[in-house]
């Protein structure tokens, strides 16, 4: 933030970027006006040498000046305007003033033109900009009062009340400004870095809600829907088949402790992916009907999972219908749906509770940016299509 006692260029961040910016402007600008006017005054001081004016001192007085304008200007620009730089350029100034009376000529002096009126202009100016308050206003007065010791020292009291007046505006308002933009800006960071902090608050709540729905369909999809099949009676009685279906629901139980990094996110065969649900469900013929198509792993797992959930519930509440596995591609993406000849049901019935449609399906299909549809009604069979947009 500009204007604290210690450092360079604020870095224009995301926790302030108002602030940079800022800090940027009360860089270079002052840089540039400290440049301009030390270039400038150089020239005008030069052209002017008519007596009390003594060259001997002017010619060296002038160089050294314009030496520290051009580093001034070099070392804020690259390292930014730290208190020694302020403090440098305070104790230049004073002391130059406090030589009016054998720098400037007597002609020249009124009406606050003279070179080193501006430098010392130029001088409150910058301090105002570039440090604190509490500083930078004792500071903008000693340049006033070694400013009126000067003049009066050339015999030109006018000159030192009308200058010092104009300088302690300068000093007055500038400081004013700044600190006004200061606690502005202070203020639209502070509401910038709260706003980031809710943002990052509703990603890590977001992502945990996301993390444990897709735990709570893994387990619909598994054990819960084990556990239903057999409430229902859909096992009679020792089976190889339900044996492996066991073992699946255990492998993913175990899959959800692992903390190990996730694999890559590269293209996979989906039809392969929907072969494999297939198997899962030795107990449920499939006429298949699949194209060859490549999709991320991520959403290859999503459609995979929402097809495997809809031949699970064909399982639950169909049993012994005639089941349709396709994937195809079409205008909107891939599109894979699986269809039965069952009971069918009313969707609209389906009470808000139930998981099954809700989240294993139409959530997984949303989650990867794609949809689900569910067509049906009793006694006309139902059919499940899920679309996902990424093929072009």
């Amino acid at each position: 933030m500009p204007g604290t006692a210690t450092s360079s260029v604020p870095p224009t961040t995301l926790d302030n970027p108002a602030g940079g910016a800022l800090g940027l402007i009360f860089t270079t600008l002052p840089a540039i006006l400290r440049l301009t006017c030390g270039l400038v005054g150089a020239a005008v001081a030069l052209s002017v040498q008519t007596p009390p004016v003594e060259p001997a001192l002017l010619l060296p007085g002038v160089a050294a000046l314009t030496g520290w304008s051009i580093w001034y200007a070099h070392r804020a620009l690259r390292h930014g305007i730290g208190p020694n730089l302020v403090a440098g350029d305070v104790a230049v100034t004073a002391l130059t003033c406090l030589f009016i009376p054998v720098l400037v000529a007597p002609g020249v002096l009124p009406g606050e033109g003279s070179w080193i009126a501006v430098l010392a202009s130029t001088t409150v100016i910058n301090t105002q900009a570039t440090a604190p308050a509490r500083w930078s206003i004792p500071a903008g007065l000693l340049v006033v009062a070694t400013y009126v010791t000067g003049a009066q020292a050339a015999g030109n009291p006018t000159e030192a009340r009308a200058h010092a007046a104009t300088l302690l505006m300068q000093t007055l308002c500038t400081a004013m400004m700044a600190g006004v933009m200061r606690r502005r800006i202070g203020r639209a960071d502070r509401a910038f870095v709260e706003h980031q902090l809710l943002t990052r608050e509703s990603l890590v709540a977001r992502a945990a809600r996301d993390a444990e729905r897709q735990q709570n369909r893994d387990l619909h999809d598994t054990v819960l829907g084990t556990l239903t099949m057999v409430g229902l009676g859909a096992v009679p009685g020792p089976s190889a088949a339900f044996r492996e279906r066991c073992a699946a629901d255990l492998r993913t139980l175990v899959a959800l402790t692992d903390v190990s990094p996730v694999a890559g996110d590269g293209p996979v065969p989906l039809d392969g992916r929907l072969r494999t649900v297939v198997n899962r469900l030795p107990e449920l013929p499939v006429h298949l009907a699949l194209e060859s198509y490549a999709v991320p792993a991520g959403v290859a797992d999503a459609i995979s999972e929402s097809a495997y959930a809809a031949l699970s519930n064909v399982v639950r509440h169909a049993p012994g219908a005639q089941v349709t596995l396709g994937m195809s591609r079409d205008a909107v993406g891939v599109v894979v749906e699986v269809a039965d000849d069952g009971p069918g049901f009313d969707p609209a019935t389906v009470p808000p509770h139930r998981y099954g449609l809700r989240e294993s399906i139409r959530g997984r299909m949303a989650a990867i940016g794609g949809r689900a549809d569910v067509h049906s009604a009793p006694g006309a069979g139902t059919r499940i299509r899920l679309e996902w947009p990424g093929v072009g």
